[in-house]
């Protein structure tokens, strides 16, 4: 008798043990995905969604993963932290839930997001921003991919300064943590070349006059100008600039302001923008035949052309799948963080540099490359260089100084 009802529970308890998971099913893997649809980012968003459709599409006319079929849900932030909160509750909460947040854009969102995930054992997966939170202070189900605005300027900054041997910085940021990283990396690089900021200024999120600003780095007489700015922030600024006669040696922002829609939004006053980078553009006349093939299969797909935010896209949902390919048949949180501390990513098409984790690696990727706008297209001006430290150097008057030290692929 006590047998009888022992292996009743234990049928009982089946399936609701095969369901443990958030998001497997034995047909379905669930992930979410939150993006700014109708905010100052949409168009990022949108693309970004895209190019994560398109991957999920490829992956399920292939019967998925391991015979489950991916279902992707998006949500709108308006890139609000307060609505991402509640976009993430939504997702970790209906149905079965999630099984991973997969490219969330934004800095802000993410962290406002993040504990809402982590209570429910939600992954966060490769999110579109380059913040050092989202692989610092370590947790185990954190996993970001890109180096971050803080590395990224950290590099660019000083390389720029001392390739054009100019001697006087300022940085225009916006007033959040996506714009205090940007510009607290340019400082920390200028700093082991003996340089500071002369001038440094900042706006709101969603200003759009960006006068004041630029008048303060012309009295400065800078020299070059770092931008911890995004699209529109970016374009308001370079266009007062050349309207005001205020013309630096160089801009240079992050990754967030490589994107087309800068030269088309702000037409030839653009060129010569540098910008960090991972991932290149992909235009339909790439020189590299697979890039050519895939950017025109997506404008017959979507009738636009992409952007780096659909490969941003693209190339996220490719990993996750990639990941839980090789985690096996009993996708489980634990056996995807099991599989992920040992996982390698090689360089992509886009020329995404290699991705190593570990379980106590939560950054894949410490390295970024410059690009240049000339004549309205992205062309890339260096190849990727990873902060290795400092030297210490001595100068002629034998006075020795600080040199920054970098590395080269």
């Amino acid at each position: 008798m006590q047998f009888a009802v022992l292996a009743a529970l234990a049928f009982a308890a089946g399936p609701a043990l095969a369901q443990a998971t958030p998001g497997v099913s034995k047909n379905e893997i669930v992930l979410g995905t939150i993006q700014d649809l109708s905010g100052p980012l949409a168009a990022y968003g949108k693309q970004i969604r895209l190019g994560m459709q398109m991957a999920v599409e490829e992956a399920n006319e292939l019967s998925g993963v391991h015979g489950r079929k991916i279902k992707l849900l998006i949500e709108d932030s308006a890139y609000d932290p307060k609505k991402a909160v509640l976009a993430a509750q939504k997702l970790v909460t209906q149905d079965s839930g999630i099984f991973a947040m997969v490219g969330h854009l934004g800095t802000a969102q993410n962290m406002a997001a993040m504990p809402v995930q982590f209570e429910k054992n939600v992954i966060n997966f490769f999110p579109i921003t380059s913040a050092r939170e989202m692989y610092e202070p370590y947790h185990r189900l954190k996993y970001s991919n890109a180096a971050t605005y803080f590395d990224q300027m950290r590099i660019a900054a000083p390389r720029l300064m001392k390739d054009k041997n100019l001697k006087r910085a300022c940085v225009i940021y916006q007033d959040d943590d996506f714009g205090l990283e940007v510009m607290r990396g340019a400082e920390a690089g200028l700093k082991s070349i003996g340089l500071d900021f002369v001038e440094k200024t900042s706006y709101k999120r969603g200003a759009t006059d960006f006068s004041s600003q630029v008048a303060r780095m012309k009295s400065g007489n800078c020299e070059m100008v770092v931008l911890g700015t995004i699209i529109r922030e970016t374009v308001g600024t370079i266009a007062e600039s050349r309207k005001t006669g205020f013309t630096p040696a160089a801009f240079v922002g992050s990754s967030a302001v490589y994107t087309d829609l800068i030269p088309k939004l702000g037409g030839k006053a653009m060129d010569n923008l540098y910008a960090t980078m991972t991932a290149q553009h992909p235009y339909l006349d790439a020189a590299e035949q697979p890039v050519r093939f895939w950017a025109n299969k997506y404008r017959t797909k979507f009738n636009e052309d992409p952007t780096v935010f659909s490969v941003y896209g693209y190339a996220t949902v490719e990993a996750f799948i990639k990941a839980a390919h090789k985690t096996g048949p009993n996708l489980t949180t634990d056996n995807f963080v099991r599989t992920m501390d040992s996982m390698t990513f090689n360089r992509t098409m886009f020329g995404g540099a290699e991705q190593t984790f570990s379980s106590t690696k939560r950054l894949g990727n410490r390295y970024s490359r410059l690009s240049q706008l000339q004549d309205g297209r992205w062309k890339v001006v260096s190849d990727y260089v990873a902060f290795a430290g400092l030297k210490p150097v001595q100068k002629k008057d034998g006075k020795w100084a600080v040199e920054s030290e970098f590395f080269q692929d």
